[in-house]
């Protein structure tokens, strides 16, 4: 109930179901479902039957929230390299793995705070002569978050795009190039922060 108030919904009934489960109908819009699936399995622990009927047209009812969550955004085309990403994946969820191809603005993760921030994940490691003990240990990359179609239409903003083609579905912001982004978001619409 606590999730589908700010999207929106009204409770028409509740009935006790069998063995301790509940039996809640809500009437919401459909915009209001858009993203909910994910959380619903996730509060409900797998356990939960989430079902929907088009009920009719109503009345607008309002805006409904976007996620809290920035994205992690490629700082220029290349590809990504398990240095680069070992970096990048402390500030958040990875979508893509080491050898992926990338372009500036395309999104490669979910940012743990709410802005966006740019990450170079094509970095590579300075190379020297020089060796310390321990320096030269494998990187470990946590997985990655692989996403459907319909995933992928859940999570994006406004200022983001789905690209689909036959052998891949990337992330992308509307505007690549960095410096025009950051002055779209200067005019009113939010933060992006530079690493």
């Amino acid at each position: 109930m606590e999730k589908l108030g700010p999207r929106k919904a009204e409770m028409v009934n509740m009935t006790s179901a069998m063995q301790g489960y509940m039996r809640i109908e809500f009437r919401i819009p459909a915009r209001g479902l858009i993203g909910y699936r994910s959380e619903f399995l996730t509060d409900t622990k797998g356990n939960g039957i989430l079902n929907h009927l088009f009920y009719g047209f109503e009345p607008y009812k309002g805006e409904i929230p976007e996620r809290s969550q920035g994205s992690l955004i490629a700082f220029e085309a290349g590809e990504s390299t398990t240095y680069g990403l070992y970096n990048a994946q402390e500030r958040g969820m990875l979508f893509i793995e080491p050898g992926t191809k990338v372009y500036e603005g395309m999104v490669i993760g979910q940012n743990s705070r709410a802005e966006d921030i740019v990450v170079n994940v094509c970095k590579k490691k300075h190379v020297t002569n020089m060796r310390a003990s321990g320096s030269d240990e494998a990187l470990r990359l946590t997985p990655t978050i692989k996403m459907s179609l319909e995933q992928a239409l859940e999570f994006i903003t406004d200022d983001e795009l789905v690209e689909v083609t036959p052998k891949n579905l990337r992330l992308r912001k509307r505007v690549l190039d960095s410096d025009l982004r950051a002055k779209d978001k200067n005019k009113g619409v939010g933060k992006l922060a530079k690493v």
